[in-house]
């Protein structure tokens, strides 16, 4: 592994598998990082019934000890105990929570009629040019939906230490970091792998399917994401005492 990768996803797969005689959903969790190259590549898979920041932690402590020294940027759909255990393990690491995960949250409150107007004012606050028009826009985005649909602007009060870091960088980084889409078309090819097995006898099946199916997807991997280039030069900026040279 790298010494050092700009940006690190990190999302959850439900799989059906056997336990204790039981039918479960168990969460695998995926890590994807984004090379110096811009090349995907995935660190690994982890499975789990429960997260906690103990969970997360010894997964990155992984790793550590597997040669990754730092990380810029994790993006994570507000995965529980990931902020803290990261901070932990690589204090220097922001931690964005996935804006397009908060927006689709949001519109869960509402109904198929209003989702394009919420929307389109949950633009105003995420696509702000400053984190000072951002604040303005959530007041203003309140003002407007709280008496119906109070706790839309609630959430991302009480996320927006994890939003903010987000409006600190360039639009060539915000459209990399924007979203962990890049994990999520992986899962849905994983899904497509899995759907049709209804369940698993065993973590070792899953594992063993999921394996291959990882190995075939990431051999497709030999492109560096859109628009890599002019976010390394902009990273290359920000992090110039983190990030070597190029």
């Amino acid at each position: 592994m790298e010494d050092i990768y700009p940006i690190v996803y990190l999302d959850a797969a439900r799989i059906k598998v056997k336990h204790n005689g039981q039918i479960i959903k168990k969460a695998v969790y995926l890590a994807i990082a984004v090379t110096m190259t811009g090349v995907k590549e995935v660190f690994g898979m982890w499975a789990a019934e429960t997260e906690d920041a103990k969970f997360w932690l010894a997964i990155l402590t992984e790793l550590r000890n597997r040669g990754v020294k730092d990380i810029l940027v994790a993006c994570v759909d507000g995965l529980k105990g990931f902020p803290e255990a990261i901070e932990a393990a690589y204090p220097a690491a922001q931690v964005q929570l996935c804006i397009v995960h908060l927006v689709r949250h949001s519109l869960n409150f509402v109904s198929w009629k209003q989702r394009k107007e919420m929307a389109d004012d949950l633009k105003e606050i995420y696509g702000a040019p400053t984190v000072e028009q951002a604040e303005a826009n959530l007041i203003t985005f309140g003002e407007k939906w709280d008496a119906t649909h109070p706790r839309v602007s609630q959430s991302w009060q009480n996320n927006w230490q994890r939003i903010i870091p987000y409006f600190a960088y360039p639009p060539e980084i915000r459209r990399v970091i924007y979203t962990t889409n890049t994990i999520e078309s992986l899962n849905m090819s994983l899904r497509k792998v899995t759907k049709n097995r209804g369940s698993f006898p065993s973590d070792e099946a899953m594992f063993k399917l999921l394996y291959l199916a990882l190995t075939n997807i990431s051999k497709r991997w030999t492109m560096p994401i859109k628009n890599w280039k002019s976010a390394l030069n902009q990273f290359s900026i920000m992090f110039e005492d983190r990030l070597p040279e190029f």
